[in-house]
């Protein structure tokens, strides 16, 4: 393909992202708004500090807290470029190379496709057009969040890997993915592999894998090394007591339980095999709807998977499919909370690049075979094709208008303004915090500091306050854990907190 198609492709896609960006005027969600927010704090100076908690399991000692200890920085990094980038500190700023990012996913897939298929521009052009309407993908990438940054990383990953010696970008690619998200680290293990392969493939010593494993590693640690180091600093590990304390989790909202010493490996037994057993099946059937609906965006599924199989010897495929294999397994067994409530729909970002390249190949094949048999005409390629992109852009664009549109992009955020004010006019001081479902989202909409409702009842909220010296709950009708359920609908009962009053069924309380 020549430079000129593939600058088509980037035009095309920054047209799609720009008009579905113009449906969304805040990030919308809790981790956009934790990484856009961390995005503000870095632009003000203020670095790797957070003036909100989503979540107790680093045992924070108050605010300002050190920030992405859970969540890892890249995505407030470069929403932060884009702030510094214009000079301004908006949310059109602050998502600017999410978009640009987004815009780039097509021709890297396009790309691909042409470095798979030996000089094939139909199919690039095809696996790019898929990629610009990727389905449930495309309300998420004009967003500060990383399925951007993931899609290009692992699309210029497998683009680099049948290079004669790409060993220090790949590491240096994982070290991004890694910087990302957590599951990053995969795909230098991953990396290490491809090597493995690489020199037993092509016979060659020992010496010379381990100097291609040193060169993946150093171009890992240009970008992870400086990170590792600010955890070192500030935690005194390198990586945050968060992410471990995730691993005992019984139930999703014990996400925000306090304090998070009650998480450990004799609590997560306690809960029973059972137990165990049962959100395990219930994150394996969540995570297969994901292969099949948001990652194989339905119709294309059975031509990824089609791909997969008449490329099975392609060690880029091979690659793939065992990421793909080992994200699953992940995301369902030792962390299924998180999986099947979306880390396994962002960590498979990674591999669109290749799913899309994947699919349009396998179509090909399967209509060659059958106009073989005399049952196609000699036309049928592009009738196939055009079928495959018109349904991928109707359910794309679907998609778009319920989540988007029809549902409203916010998860109450927008309410909040309102909320504030009302705090004020009762009273409430600059300096006073509040305790609420979306902390990162509060401060973003008011600039007032914030701290997540923590799981469980009346004593867990007081004990809460009590350690941070919080002043308020905004007691939202979401966040009715069953144990404040009689607390929502009986306010009078409880003595420990005032009554203020309520706004659009949010219920506003002053702790005594």
């Amino acid at each position: 393909m020549s430079r000129r198609n593939y600058l088509i492709l980037f035009l095309i896609a920054l047209v799609v992202q720009i008009i579905v960006s113009r449906f969304q005027s805040i990030p919308g969600y809790l981790d956009a708004d934790y990484y856009y927010s961390g995005g503000l704090q870095l632009v003000q100076g203020k670095g790797f500090t957070e003036p909100y908690l989503w979540n107790y399991l680093d045992d924070p000692a108050g605010l300002p807290n050190p920030s992405h200890g859970y969540w890892l920085p890249l995505a407030s990094i470069v929403s932060a470029m884009g702030m510094w980038l214009l000079g301004q500190q908006t949310y059109e700023a602050g998502r600017l190379f999410f978009i640009l990012l987004a815009a780039l996913v097509p021709p890297i897939t396009a790309a691909l496709s042409y470095r798979f298929f030996k000089n094939t521009a139909a199919l690039a052009w095809v696996s790019g057009l898929l990629a610009i309407f990727p389905v449930f993908h495309l309300p998420f990438l004009p967003v500060p969040d990383n399925y951007g940054i993931f899609m290009v990383a692992g699309g210029l990953l497998f683009l680099l890997s049948d290079r004669p010696r790409p060993w220090f970008w790949m590491g240096l690619l994982a070290g991004v993915m890694s910087l990302a998200r957590s599951d990053g680290l995969l795909w230098l293990a991953l990396t290490f592999l491809f090597i493995l392969w690489r020199v037993r493939d092509e016979k060659l010593s020992f010496v010379t894998l381990l100097q291609f494993g040193v060169l993946a590693f150093l171009g890992f640690l240009v970008v992870m090394g400086p990170w590792y180091a600010r955890n070192l600093s500030v935690f005194g590990t390198i990586m945050s007591p968060a992410g471990s304390r995730a691993l005992w989790l019984t139930t999703y909202e014990d996400t925000f339980i306090y304090p998070a010493s009650q998480l450990s490996m004799e609590s997560w037994l306690a809960s029973g095999w059972s137990e165990i057993l049962k959100i395990r099946w219930w994150a394996f059937s969540n995570n297969i709807q994901t292969v099949f609906a948001a990652q194989g965006h339905i119709i294309v599924f059975p031509f990824i998977v089609a791909g997969m199989v008449l490329l099975r010897k392609d060690r880029r495929v091979q690659m793939g499919i065992l990421a793909w294999v080992l994200l699953f397994l992940v995301m369902t067994f030792i962390f299924p909370f998180a999986g099947a409530r979306g880390s396994f729909f962002h960590a498979g970002a990674a591999l669109q690049p290749l799913f899309w390249v994947l699919a349009p190949y396998s179509l090909d094949r399967i209509v060659a075979w059958a106009r073989s048999k005399g049952r196609f005409t000699d036309h049928a390629y592009i009738v196939f094709r055009a079928a495959l992109i018109q349904v991928v852009i109707m359910l794309s664009v679907w998609v778009v208008w319920v989540r988007v549109i029809q549902n409203g992009w916010d998860e109450g955020e927008l309410e909040y303004p309102v909320i504030e004010q009302f705090l004020v006019e009762n009273g409430a001081q600059p300096e006073e915090s509040v305790i609420v479902l979306s902390s990162p989202g509060y401060y973003m909409m008011t600039g007032r500091q914030a701290f997540v409702q923590p799981y469980g009842g009346v004593d867990t909220l007081l004990a809460v306050a009590e350690k941070y010296d919080i002043e308020y709950f905004i007691f939202e009708p979401d966040g009715r854990f069953k144990e404040l359920t009689d607390f929502y609908n009986n306010p009078q009962k409880y003595d420990q907190l005032e009554f203020l009053g309520e706004v659009n069924e949010t219920r506003i309380f002053r702790f005594r």
